[in-house]
């Protein structure tokens, strides 16, 4: 009698394993998870003795993929009927923690510090001026920030795109860290090195958005992928808590160096961890297990790129296309709608209700909390509904299209609230549904540009981060324009509704360049 062992490795079972992969009527779509958990067909259930039982074997894997909708083509990534056999599951036990959730908990951590950087400036330096100066000076230093942004972009995300998310990021964290650190000394020197400085700051960070999502891309297969950027994006959203609580601590116990000091340092010592830890391909990776590689893999369209040399297209190829466009309105509408509700909510609160909502403990954390955990719902949810037969095409629409509807939905509804309460609660409903889009456009530039995600990231991003301006500086004038708070409300919820039709109309899922 043959041994498992033998009878795995053996010429002829492993023929018929293959058959039974090659065969289309098996062929599902992938379950796949971070961990190797209850999903994961245990070998020691699978244990044979003899060439009918290798039959069996098979179909009982079968059988199982099938309960748990999953694939015999899962089974094999998971390291089951492949080569060595129990030596390498046993080997895989080992592995706690699968290596891309490494990867996307340092890229969490990577955007709250991005997040909390930007946090820090307004808490510790804007206070420091004449009071009638704060208003004014903050909205130029947050456009300096911004004109900084606006221009890093597109060349960040070509970058990218040549070079890997690794390399590009590890390098903008480290400038942006250093820029931190020259903030205080900057804001003490003048007013003109304090905005070169956060211009340099904007420069640094305008490649961490294209970083994240094509770094993330690589390592996540397709129904784990949104989940993977709402993990990511809720560190972003956690980063105004976490710089809005430890800030004036720092400030309280060192000064005005302190908050400045630690987060820089903090950014440093996340360069040296990502620097040793991290590459650009789950398969350049020292760490990687050989069935998490292989669970990678196969849940990744065939032709997904690990690298790519061919020049970016050109501008006019990207723009000549409909999804293209449905992707730079909704960046547009998104970032206006965004820098709207959390930069003149304040306004509109002390304009309409007498309510100095900046000294109310809720909107200090609340709205962020609440988009943390609303954009990890929306990645997870949308990852499910892949998982279970729907195509990327109406999930990326569910998804935008709930991310414009609530908050539209809610900023017309806000006209209509007599309380404070009640406009407050409406505020944070409209910033919670608004993650959804995470679910949407933003994984949208990997679906239709694999290869040039990073390019078309930057080109929406810029002309989101020209809204954000816009609507950061202009929202006063347009106020006054249309009279009352509450019309240009109503106007920002029909550009919701307007850019959602556009988006069911012309967005896809399918490849496009």
């Amino acid at each position: 009698m043959a041994t498992s062992s033998s009878l795995v490795t053996s010429p002829q079972h492993s023929s018929c394993f293959l058959k039974l992969r090659r065969d289309p009527t098996a062929t599902r779509k992938p379950l796949l998870s971070f961990g190797s958990g209850h999903d994961q067909i245990r070998c020691d259930s699978l244990r044979y003795s003899s060439e009918s039982h290798v039959t069996r074997r098979g179909e009982a894997v079968v059988t199982a993929a099938k309960k748990r909708h999953q694939s015999p083509e899962r089974c094999a990534a998971e390291g089951i009927l492949i080569g060595g056999g129990e030596v390498e599951v046993a080997r895989e036990v080992g592995k706690l923690i699968p290596e891309r959730m490494k990867v996307v908990m340092l890229t969490a951590c990577m955007m709250c510090l991005c997040n909390a950087d930007r946090v820090v400036m307004s808490v510790a330096v804007v206070p420091r001026r004449e009071a009638w100066l704060v208003e004014f000076f903050s909205r130029v230093v947050q456009s300096s920030f911004l004109w900084g942004y606006i221009f890093s972009s597109v060349i960040g995300g070509a970058l990218v795109d040549r070079y890997g998310g690794k390399r590009v990021l590890a390098w903008g964290v480290a400038l942006w860290s250093f820029a931190t650190l020259l903030t205080p000394w900057a804001a003490a020197h003048s007013t003109v090195a304090l905005l070169c400085v956060r211009a340099f700051f904007g420069l640094a960070e305008g490649v961490a958005m294209p970083s994240m999502t094509t770094l993330l891309s690589r390592w996540f297969p397709m129904d784990e992928r949104a989940s993977a950027v709402g993990i990511s994006m809720a560190g972003f959203h956690m980063g105004n808590v976490v710089g809005l609580l430890l800030t004036p601590l720092m400030l309280s116990s060192i000064g005005i160096s302190g908050p400045f000091i630690l987060f820089a340092s903090l950014g440093l010592l996340w360069v040296s961890t990502w620097a040793s830890g991290v590459t650009n391909n789950p398969q350049d990776s020292p760490f990687i297990t050989r069935s998490e590689l292989r669970q990678i893999q196969a849940g990744k369209p065939v032709h997904t790129p690990t690298s790519s040399t061919k020049p970016n297209p050109s501008l006019r190829l990207l723009l000549s296309k409909l999804p293209t466009w449905a992707i730079i309105f909704a960046n547009v509408t998104n970032n206006w709608g965004y820098f709207v509700l959390l930069s003149w909510m304040p306004v509109y609160f002390q304009t309409v209700f007498n309510v100095n909502l900046k000294q109310a403990a809720w909107f200090s954390a609340l709205p962020w909390a609440t988009m943390a955990v609303s954009g990890y719902f929306a990645g997870s949810a949308s990852d499910f509904l892949i998982r279970t037969g729907h195509s990327v095409t109406s999930v990326r629409k569910i998804m935008q299209s709930i991310g414009f509807m609530g908050p539209g939905l809610s900023l017309l509804c806000l006209n209509y609230a007599k309380s404070p309460s009640c406009a407050a609660i409406l505020m944070t409903i409209a910033l919670s549904l608004s993650s959804f889009s995470q679910a949407g456009f933003l994984l949208n530039m990997q679906d239709i540009a694999p290869e040039y995600a990073g390019f078309l990231h930057g080109i929406s991003n810029c002309a989101g981060t020209l809204a954000a301006i816009v609507s950061t500086i202009g929202t006063g004038y347009f106020v006054q324009w249309l009279g009352s708070f509450q019309a240009f409300l109503t106007v920002t919820a029909f550009l919701y509704f307007a850019t959602t039709v556009f988006w069911i109309l012309f967005a896809t899922g399918e490849r496009v360049f």
